[in-house]
């Protein structure tokens, strides 16, 4: 396999070094597992288990190297994996994009099910992550506006549901696999768009009746 082939390239991702030492580790503790993941890198699609405790999320945004096992590897968009016994880690830095399924998420304490109810506004978005385009939801407090995951955060990757990530005009993740986690030092553009079209929604023509009507909201 070449040598360093998960190295960033040029600075795609130096900013994110003065920002990991501040990271802290939203983890919740408990034993390792096996949970199935798939990762895009800019040249490669990575497909295995990560050994981690806790969320997906969590254990990604800790900015530290996770082991990862029984992996196959292949061009982003090629279905056609081939083994790589020599990977026996990887750095969150190198990922743009990753998804795993619902065993991702471990059961949850009465606290975080309550933490889960506070009241968060869904955004329809596309998201540029060269050599990626992401179509999905991002859910974000009352008063911020999507522009602003462009802005450097403690959190490395961002969830974005009932998503799909294209490679040109080919989609490059599993239809069945509902959350993309997005790595926000490789976000280099924040469009809201209508999900059916993956376009900027059209204003229709006339004046709104009354209220608030989403041409305000966009």
């Amino acid at each position: 396999m070449p040598f360093g082939f998960l190295r960033r390239k040029g600075g795609d991702a130096a900013t994110a070094d003065q920002a990991a030492a501040d990271s802290p580790g939203h983890g919740r503790s408990g034993p390792a597992r096996g949970v199935a993941f798939t990762a895009l890198t800019e040249d490669w699609r990575l497909s295995g288990r990560m050994e981690i405790a806790g969320r997906l999320s969590d254990a990604l945004n800790k900015r530290e190297a996770i082991s990862i096992a029984d992996v196959d590897w292949g061009p982003p968009d090629s279905d056609s994996l081939e083994p790589a016994p020599g990977l026996k880690s990887v750095d969150p830095y190198d990922l743009i994009l990753v998804t795993a399924g619902d065993e991702s998420l471990p059961p949850l304490t009465d606290a975080e099910r309550a933490a889960l109810k506070v009241h968060k506004v869904p955004y329809d978005v596309a998201l540029e992550v060269p050599p990626f385009r992401v179509i999905g939801t991002v859910y974000l407090h009352p008063g911020s506006e999507p522009d602003r995951l462009m802005e450097r955060s403690t959190e490395m990757f961002v969830p974005v549901v009932e998503a799909t990530a294209r490679l040109g005009e080919q989609v490059v993740t599993d239809p069945e696999i509902d959350v993309i986690l997005v790595n926000r030092f490789y976000l280099r553009g924040v469009q809201q768009v209508d999900k059916r079209t993956g376009e900027a929604p059209q204003k229709l023509p006339g004046q709104p009746l009354g209220g608030t009507s989403w041409q305000d909201r966009s």
